[in-house]
């Protein structure tokens, strides 16, 4: 991992003469956007915004699905649009779901549309790089709140909440645009967001999100910060049927494991399991939004016996990729569903805005 770090370090050092030319050409586009030389479409339902200012992983799909939850408990029918990263699936508008059925694997969708959609039953998730084209078709299938995952940065729909994530384990970049730092794009863009919400907050970072979110109230004032952190629902299995559904709680710590995982932040979940009790027999985190070929599955079941687990561990996202291969990993494999438990004025902010939607700006 400081491998990892010190390698991200030498590439945004040599990025960095480039940074002002970047951000100088992130800056004309807003303009242009706020200008309407670049045309904002207004769709037929509101629409609700998760992005963030930095390269990476902020928590956004796990807000998303806690969105989509909130919204579907108050009555509404949400529907969630991605751009698809990763999938193969190439059409103007890809349907990963509608309201009854999973329509696209992983390898089509993309690993976090898939995972939206397999694990939110009623809820239409919907890809396509002119993010505005399925949204329009998300419309015409009956949504009536739209959930656009990685929004900030996406300025030709216009939208109603806007909120920038930040990861609270890793809030001390360099303070430098792409491709000398880890912004997407200059700090002065968060001006344009409605909330703040910093995530993974927990009794070890507490002290540092409070401190950030200071900082966030005196640059943006006028603009709410709330905190969310995650909880632990529990492991999870591959039915069959290739449903996803609840396994014995005591699976995490009844046998030693080996856990691995593709996401941004791989630390984070080896530390979750820790601190759920877990006992690991081994630990191999993969590249962020992996796909598992036959070799990385033979080398996964290899790396298990070895390490004499008697099951395997990993993320509900990775698990939903491993349907076709959960009989060459020869050992039983686990996810585990995390839970974002948010400051109860995400809910009342996202509600309200929603609610009092009017179509007009």
């Amino acid at each position: 991992m400081h491998d990892m770090k010190q390698s991200t370090a030498f590439y945004f050092a040599l990025g960095r003469p480039l940074s002002p030319i970047y951000s100088l050409a992130m800056r004309l586009r807003e303009t242009l956007y706020r200008r309407g030389v670049l045309r904002s479409y207004r769709l037929a339902a509101p629409v609700v915004s998760v992005g963030n200012l930095t390269l990476g992983g902020s928590g956004k799909t796990p807000m998303v699905q806690y969105l989509a939850r909130l919204l579907q408990d108050n009555g509404f029918h949400p529907a969630i649009i991605s751009r698809g990263y990763g999938g193969r699936a190439k059409g103007a508008i890809n349907v990963v779901s509608d309201d009854k059925s999973l329509l696209l694997d992983a390898e089509q969708a993309g690993d976090e549309p898939r995972f939206l959609a397999e694990t939110l039953p009623g809820v239409p998730v919907l890809t396509g790089i002119v993010r505005r084209l399925p949204a329009q078709r998300a419309v015409e299938m009956g949504a009536d709140v739209l959930l656009l995952d990685d929004g900030f940065q996406h300025l030709q729909i216009k939208r109603d909440v806007n909120l920038v994530l930040f990861n609270t384990d890793r809030l001390a970049g360099n303070s430098r645009v792409f491709p000398g730092g880890d912004l997407r794009e200059p700090v002065a863009a968060l001006k344009r967001a409605t909330g703040f919400v910093m995530t993974g907050v927990h009794a070890g970072n507490r002290e540092r999100a409070d401190r950030f979110a200071d900082l966030l109230r005196h640059r943006f004032p006028g603009i709410p910060v709330v905190q969310a952190g995650y909880g632990v629902e529990g492991p999870v299995r591959l039915a069959a049927s290739g449903i996803l559904e609840p396994a014995a709680a005591d699976i995490l710590v009844q046998h030693p494991l080996f856990a691995f995982c593709g996401i941004a932040h791989p630390e984070s979940f080896r530390q979750t399991l820790i601190a759920q009790g877990a006992v690991l027999a081994g630990f191999h985190p993969l590249d962020d939004h992996q796909r598992y070929s036959s070799a990385v599955i033979e080398r996964l079941a290899n790396r298990a016996r070895q390490s004499g687990a008697q099951n395997l561990i990993t993320t509900e996202k990775d698990l939903v990729k491993l349907a076709p291969h959960v009989e060459a990993l020869s050992l039983p494999v686990f996810g585990l569903r995390m839970r974002v438990e948010a400051e109860e004025p995400l809910a009342r902010n996202i509600l309200s805005a929603v609610r009092s939607w009017s179509g007009h700006d």
